[in-house]
C-alpha cells in the first residue's frame, strides 16, 4: 500500500455536489482489496456511480452504512494492512481531518468553467490538473456537455492537464454552430486547442465527439497524440434515431426521461435532476435550432452518415475503441468489425455511456493507453 492506513471519503463529482448517499458497499468489512476494485456505490442528485479503490489493503472499518447520506469529504471507511492494529485505526479516525499521509479515494474537485474565444465560437471549457505530460482533451457527444466527463476528467488529471469543452450548439457554448457537420465541429475543436496553446493532445471522444476525434486523427495527425473513441460515430450507417429525434423534441419530464434512458444499460440511473438539467438546456433560445442543424448535418433519416472506417484503418495515430455491450444508440458491432485492427474493449455492464456507467474501468483503460503513447 501507499500508506499503512488510508481513508475512503465521499467524492465530489461536479461543482454543485455537496453530499451523496451510500447505496451499497460492494466489499464486505474485512475483505481484501486489489487495485481498481469497485468498492462502494454512491448516489448524487444527478447520477449514481461506483467508487473504485486505487491500491491494495483490507477494508477494516465501514463508518457510513448503506442508505446513509454523507457530506463531501466525509470519512466513509478505513483501509489498512492486516497487521495494523484496531487501536491504530481508532486513533486514525479520531485524528480526522488530518489526512496528510493518506490515500484519499475521491472524484476530485472540479475547476471553474470559463468561456474561451475559439475562432468564430465562444466555447465553454473546464480545465483541471497540471504537469509536463501531453494534455487530455475530452469531447462529448450529441446533446451532451462537459459534465459528461464528471467521473473521468478529475481521475485522469493527477499527472497532466486536461480540458473538457462544450461543443458549439451545446451546454454553455455559443449556439452559432456553423454548418454543424463533424468536420465543422472538428475545426472548432482545433480552434479551441489553438486558443489554449495546445500544439498536441490526447483526444477522448464519445459518440459524435468520438467521430470528431477520429476525423482529427486522420486529417490533423500532428495535433493528436492518441484517440480513445467511446462508442464513436461515423463507423457505419446504423444509429437509433429514436434518441436523436426524442432528445430534440422532448419538452417535458416524461419525454426527456424516455430519451435519456436510451443512453444507459439501466434506464433507472437517469435521475430527475439529470432530466431537469437537460430540459433547462433545451429551453435556451437557439438550443433546439442548433441541435436540429447539427442533426441534419450528421444524420440521415434512418441513421448516421459514415465514412470514417477507411480513414481510421489507415491512420497512424494510436487509437483504441471502448464500447458498452448493451449500447442501444450505436451498435457494438461497429467495434467488432475493427477489433482485429485496433485495440478494442467491450464493457459488459454498460450501454452508450460506458465512461459514466463503468467509470473505473474506462479510466483505467484510458490512463494505461495514453501513458503507453505519451
Amino acid at each position: 500500500m501507499t500508506a499503512r492506513i488510508s481513508a475512503v471519503t465521499m467524492p465530489k463529482w461536479g461543482m454543485t455536489m455537496t453530499e451523496g448517499k451510500v447505496t451499497r458497499w460492494r466489499v464486505a468489512q474485512g475483505e481484501t482489496l486489489t487495485a481498481g476494485m469497485e468498492l462502494v456505490e454512491i448516489e448524487t442528485s444527478k447520477i449514481a456511480n461506483v467508487v473504485a479503490y486505487p491500491d491494495t489493503g483490507v477494508l477494516r472499518r465501514v463508518l457510513i452504512e448503506a442508505g446513509a447520506m454523507a457530506a463531501v469529504g466525509s470519512l466513509l471507511a478505513v483501509v489498512a494492512a492486516a497487521q495494523v492494529t484496531d487501536a491504530e485505526i481508532d486513533a486514525f479516525i479520531a485524528e480526522r481531518p488530518n489526512l496528510a499521509e493518506t490515500v484519499i479515494v475521491d472524484g476530485g474537485e472540479s475547476g471553474a468553467a470559463r468561456i474561451v474565444v475559439a475562432g468564430v465560437h465562444a466555447l465553454n471549457l473546464r480545465s483541471l490538473g497540471s504537469g509536463p505530460a501531453t494534455p487530455l482533451l475530452f469531447i462529448h457527444g450529441f446533446g451532451g456537455d462537459l459534465n459528461s466527463w464528471m467521473f473521468n476528467q478529475p481521475a485522469l488529471s493527477s499527472t497532466r492537464q486536461s480540458h473538457a469543452l462544450d461543443l458549439p450548439g451545446h451546454g454553455q457554448s455559443s449556439f452559432s454552430q456553423g454548418k454543424g457537420s463533424v468536420r465543422a465541429l472538428s475545426d472548432a475543436v482545433v480552434a479551441a486547442m489553438d486558443a489554449l496553446a495546445l500544439p498536441r493532445a490526447h483526444l477522448v471522444g464519445h459518440s459524435m465527439g468520438g467521430a470528431i476525434a477520429l476525423l482529427l486523427a486522420a486529417t490533423r495527425p500532428e495535433r493528436v497524440a492518441s484517440v480513445t473513441g467511446l462508442a464513436p460515430g461515423g463507423l457505419g450507417p446504423e444509429l437509433n434515431r429514436r434518441f436523436i429525434d426524442g432528445f430534440i423534441s422532448a419538452n417535458n419530464r416524461k419525454s426527456m426521461q424516455d430519451a435519456l434512458g436510451l443512453l444507459f444499460a439501466r434506464a433507472e440511473v437517469v435521475t430527475r435532476a439529470m432530466v431537469e438539467e437537460a430540459l433547462r438546456y433545451k429551453r435556451q433560445d437557439g438550443a433546439v435550432e442548433a441541435l436540429s442543424a447539427i442533426a441534419a448535418a450528421n444524420f440521415t433519416p434512418d441513421g448516421q452518415k459514415s465514412g470514417l472506417r477507411e480513414l481510421l484503418v489507415s491512420s497512424k495515430v494510436p487509437t483504441q475503441l471502448i464500447w458498452g455491450r448493451h449500447d442501444r444508440i450505436i451498435p457494438v458491432q461497429h467495434a467488432d468489425l475493427l477489433a482485429s485492427a485496433l485495440a478494442t474493449t467491450i464493457v459488459d455492464d454498460a450501454g452508450h455511456m460506458p465512461h459514466m456507467e463503468a467509470a473505473a474501468e474506462v479510466n483505467r483503460l484510458i490512463g494505461t493507453f495514453i501513458d503507453r503513447h505519451a
